[in-house]
């Protein structure tokens, strides 16, 4: 438990330092302790060292982990196909990766029965870096994607999410976050859209620049487990 104290202290003092450089309180941004490939037992230890939102890939892993760890909020951060949407409503209190309309429509349909009773919160995932093999809306497309999800009943769309190329410097990551941020920022006035507040960016090689860019959750997982 003493690493993984250490790990969790470290990464807090990074993120603080990284918001006051950016002018930004620190308690503005949310870690997310990414549990993917994680032991219960680990899993346990750092929610006993005060990491109370924890963020898993796939339906299938959080199958197994989220009953046996009780008292904290889950969050899906990884690609969520419509088949397994009934399952992710029973686990997760926050979806990171709404990316398709049929996606949001389809959680929108089975939040009622499925759901915690109120709103399921969303992110919509941009994919920023234009690669092929990530997910997300394309910059262009984001603005009709969260206009029409804000039109769904029983999704509350709080933000966006997006992921940087790896890069050998994290500064190199810096303008995809910057873009993501501008994204958020022109689609919020022009919707509009005041709950569109969060930004999802950031991991353990780039979590300190996310911040500086305005990062309000980061995902991080080796800086606090490996």
């Amino acid at each position: 438990m003493a690493e993984i104290g250490a790990n969790v202290a470290r990464v807090r003092a990074r993120i603080a330092e990284a918001a006051l450089r950016s002018g930004r309180r620190p308690e503005g941004v949310l870690l997310v302790a990414v549990t993917k490939g994680v032991g219960i037992d680990r899993i346990r230890e750092g929610v006993a060292c005060g990491l109370h939102e924890l963020g898993e890939n796939r339906v299938q892993e959080a199958r197994e982990k989220v009953p046996l760890v009780p008292g904290v909020a889950w969050h899906l951060i990884g690609n969520l196909q419509r088949n397994k949407v009934k399952e992710a409503l029973r686990l997760f209190q926050v979806i990171h990766s709404i990316d398709t309309p049929g996606l949001a429509e389809e959680i929108s349909r089975r939040a009622p029965a499925e759901g915690a009773g109120g709103p399921v919160d969303v992110l919509v995932q941009v994919n920023i870096s234009g690669e092929a093999q990530k997910h997300g809306a394309s910059p262009e497309e984001t603005q009709a994607l969260v206009a029409g999800v804000l039109r769904l009943p029983g999704v509350r769309v709080r933000g966006l999410m997006g992921m940087a190329p790896q890069v050998e410097v994290p500064e190199d990551a810096r303008p995809f976050f910057r873009r993501l941020r501008e994204i958020r920022d022109r689609v919020r006035e022009a919707v509009p859209a005041p709950g569109l507040t969060h930004l999802s960016m950031g991991m353990t090689d780039d979590f300190e620049v996310a911040v500086e860019e305005g990062a309000t959750m980061v995902r991080i997982g080796r800086a606090l487990f490996a």
